[in-house]
C-alpha cells in the first residue's frame, strides 16, 4: 500500500466544556477496511491509562457520505471499506490537569498526542503533517511544543503560530506535547542548542532569568556528560530545540519526559521570585525534577530497555530494567545538580541522606527486589495504596542508591579511573546516539553487568545479584567513608511515636499508613481509621497529635479514640521510642575535596 502523508489537525474548539475537536485524513484507507487505535499508555507512565474512554464522539466520511465504524475492541475501531480518501471526525474531552493527558479551558490548551491522536493501523511509519489551530474566544495565544514546522507546506507554521507541523513518524508524532496560551516564557543556550522554559499559570514576579540561568547550567553539564567532545545536544535529531513545559498549580509536583520536550508540574510556592529576599526551600525540587526529566532525553527516550523498541502502546510491556531508567536518572539528577554548581554540596548530602533514610524506612524493601518492582509497576508501583511502604521498594529510590553504590564501587576498583559515567557514555553511543536514525537496538534485560564489565573493566555481577535482583540493601556504611563522607542515622523527632503517617483533611486526621511491626500496628490501628483523641484530649490535625503525644514518654500506655467508618473504636497503644530513621551525612574534614561519588 502507499503511505502518503497523514494529515491531523486539532482545535481546542470548546474551552468552557474543555475539548478538542480532532480531524484525521488518511489519503489512502486500507481497502478491506481501515482500523485505527487509541494508545492504552503514554512512554514513560507505566500505568494502562484508557484513553480511548475521553472520545466523545467518533464518525467517518468518505467523498462526504458517512462511513460506518465498528468498534472492535477497547482502543480500537474499523471503518467499512472505502476507495477515497477518509476524514476521521471526533472530539477529545480534555480535562485532566497532569503532565500524562490533556487539559483545556479559557486560560490555555495542553495535549499529549497519547490522548488525542488516533494511529492508522498499517500506516504508522507515513509522515504526518498536524495542523494546529486556535481556539475560538481569542487570537492571542501562542503554540509551545517540540514538534517540527513543516517547511514547504503552504499552511506551515510560523514560530510559536498556528498552522502545519510536521513528524516523521507515528512514534514521534505522540512525542511531541503542545502547550497554546499566553505562558511566561525564558529562553536559554546550552553548547549552542536552543532551550525554552514555558510556565503556565499565575505566578507574580516569576524570576525567569534565575530559573534559566540554574536551568542553562544544569543541561550544559548533561550534555558535556555524554558528548564530552562534540558537545552536540541529543534531541538535535528531531527537533530544533528543548521545551520545558511547565503546569503552576498550588501543590503540583511531577514530570514526564518527551525526545525534545518535557512536560512538568510544581507548587507556585517552589519556584523563585523577583523581591523575595530567600530562595524557596523547595526551588531545589524544581530543578531536580527538570534535571531528572532532562536526563531522561537520553536514557529512556533513546537509550531504552529494547522491550520498548518499538513500544507497544495496546498493552503492558513489562521490563526489569526501570531501576537502570528511572534509578539511575533518579542518582544523576541531584549529582548534576551539584556538578553544574547549582547546589552546595552540603545541600547535596542533605538531600541524598533523605533518600536513603526514605528507602531503609520501608520494609517493602525486604520483600520486593527493584527488578521485581520494576516488573510489577503496572499493576503494584503504579496503583499504590495504604499498605504499600510495608510491601514495595522504589525503583526510582533504591535504584538511586544501587546507582550510587555501583559509582563508588567502580571509582574505589579502578582508583578514580573510571565510573558510572562511563558506562552512561558506553550505553549512549552502543545504544542511544543513532537510535531515532537507525532503529537501534535498546538494552536487553541481561545486558547491565556486560556492560559495566565492557565500559570499566569491573565485574559488577554480584553486586547487582545482591542490590537489583535480591533484596539486599547497598552497603553504603562502608563504600560512603572510603569516599570521605560519615554516615550516621538519628531519630527525626523527639516524640514517642505511634510508627503510623498521619495526614489531615478537611478538619479530620487519618492515619494514613502503619508501619509494619510498629505501635500502631501492634496495637490494632489501621489505614483509614480518624484519628479523634489522645488519652481524652482532642486531635484535630497532624501538629496537635504530635504536640499530645510529646507530653509522653516511650513505654507509656495512651488511650487512642478513632472512628474506623463510623464506627468508635478504642485501642491502647504502648509508644515506640523515636527510631533512628533519618540519616546524616557529613564531609570527613581528613579527606576533604573528595566526590561524594
Amino acid at each position: 500500500m502507499k503511505n502518503e502523508t497523514l494529515l491531523y489537525s486539532v482545535t481546542p474548539f470548546d474551552p468552557s466544556g474543555h475539548r478538542l475537536k480532532v480531524q484525521l485524513t488518511i489519503a489512502n484507507p486500507d481497502p478491506d477496511g481501515q482500523e485505527l487505535t487509541m494508545p492504552a499508555w503514554i512512554p514513560g507512565s507505566y500505568l494502562i491509562r484508557d484513553f480511548s474512554r475521553q472520545i466523545e464522539t467518533l464518525q467517518a466520511s468518505s467523498r462526504r457520505k458517512p462511513i460506518a465504524i465498528t468498534k472492535t475492541g477497547s482502543h480500537s475501531w474499523r471503518c467499512a471499506p472505502c476507495s477515497a480518501p477518509l476524514i476521521l471526525e471526533y472530539t477529545v474531552y480534555a480535562w485532566d490537569l497532569s503532565v500524562r493527558g490533556a487539559h483545556v479551558d479559557e486560560s490555555h490548551a495542553f495535549f499529549n498526542g497519547s490522548c488525542v491522536f488516533l494511529s492508522v493501523t498499517g500506516q504508522t511509519q507515513a509522515h504526518c503533517n498536524v495542523e494546529i489551530c486556535p481556539p475560538p474566544h481569542t487570537k492571542n495565544w501562542k503554540v509551545y511544543t517540540s514538534l517540527p514546522v513543516a517547511t514547504g507546506h503552504p499552511r506551515k507554521a510560523r514560530h510559536h503560530g498556528y498552522g502545519m507541523y510536521r513528524a516523521p513518524n507515528y512514534d514521534a508524532l505522540i512525542d511531541h506535547p503542545v502547550e497554546m496560551g499566553q505562558p511566561q516564557v525564558v529562553q536559554f543556550t546550552a553548547h549552542g542548542a536552543v532551550h525554552e522554559m514555558v510556565f503556565t499559570g499565575v505566578v507574580p514576579k516569576l524570576d525567569l532569568e534565575r530559573i534559566a540561568a540554574d536551568t542553562q547550567k544544569i543541561c550544559a553539564a548533561q550534555i558535556e556528560l555524554f558528548e564530552p567532545q562534540s558537545r552536540h545536544a541529543p534531541f538535535l535529531d528531531s527537533a530544533d530545540r528543548y521545551v520545558f513545559m511547565t503546569m503552576v498549580t498550588g501543590d503540583g509536583y511531577g514530570g514526564l519526559e518527551h525526545r525534545a520536550s518535557t512536560a512538568l508540574m510544581t507548587s507556585r510556592g517552589d519556584l523563585p521570585t523577583l523581591g523575595r529576599a530567600q530562595t524557596p526551600e523547595g526551588y531545589q525540587n524544581f530543578l531536580g525534577l527538570a534535571s531528572h526529566e532532562y536526563f531522561h532525553t537520553w536514557n529512556v527516550k533513546r537509550i531504552k530497555p529494547a522491550v520498548f523498541a518499538p513500544y507497544d502502546l495496546s498493552r503492558e510491556t513489562h521490563t526489569g530494567l526501570l531501576w537502570v531508567f528511572e534509578g539511575f536518572t533518579s542518582y544523576y539528577d541531584d549529582l548534576m545538580l551539584l556538578r553544574s554548581g547549582v547546589i552546595s554540596e552540603s545541600d547535596y548530602l542533605r538531600t541524598l541522606g533523605k533518600v536513603i533514610g526514605n528507602v531503609r524506612r520501608g520494609s517493602g524493601r525486604l520483600k520486593q527486589s527493584v527488578a521485581e518492582s520494576s516488573f510489577d509497576a503496572w499493576t503494584r508501583y503504579y496503583k499504590q495504596d495504604e499498605n504499600s511502604p510495608n510491601a514495595l521498594v522504589s525503583y526510582y529510590t533504591k535504584g538511586s542508591l544501587i546507582a550510587l553504590g555501583l559509582d563508588i564501587t567502580l571509582r574505589q576498583a579502578t582508583d578514580g579511573q573510571r565510573s558510572l559515567d562511563d558506562v552512561m557514555r558506553l550505553l549512549w553511543q552502543r545504544h542511544g546516539r543513532d537510535f531515532y536514525q537507525d532503529g537501534a537496538c535498546g538494552v536487553a534485560e541481561d545486558a547491565m553487568p556486560g556492560l559495566i564489565l565492557e565500559a570499566t573493566g569491573v565485574d559488577t555481577t554480584d553486586f547487582i545479584q545482591r542490590h537489583a535482583y535480591g533484596r539486599e540493601d547497598v552497603p553504603l556504611e562502608q563504600l560512603l567513608p572510603r569516599q570521605g563522607i560519615a554516615m550516621s542515622w538519628k531519630p527525626a523527632s523527639t516524640t514517642p511515636s505511634l510508627d503510623a503517617r498521619l495526614r489531615s483533611s478537611h478538619r479530620e486526621t487519618q492515619i494514613a499508613t502503619v508501619y509494619e511491626g510498629g505501635s500502631a500496628h501492634r496495637a490494632g490501628l489501621s489505614a483509614g481509621d480518624t484519628l479523634l483523641a489522645i488519652n481524652g484530649l482532642r486531635v484535630t490535625d497532624t501538629i496537635s497529635a504530635e504536640r499530645l503525644l510529646g507530653a509522653y514518654e516511650p513505654e507509656d500506655v495512651i488511650d487512642v479514640h478513632v472512628f474506623r467508618r463510623d464506627e468508635l473504636r478504642a485501642f491502647q497503644v504502648e509508644l515506640a521510642t523515636p527510631a533512628a530513621t533519618e540519616c546524616v551525612l557529613e564531609r570527613l574534614t581528613s579527606q576533604a575535596g573528595n566526590p561524594p561519588a
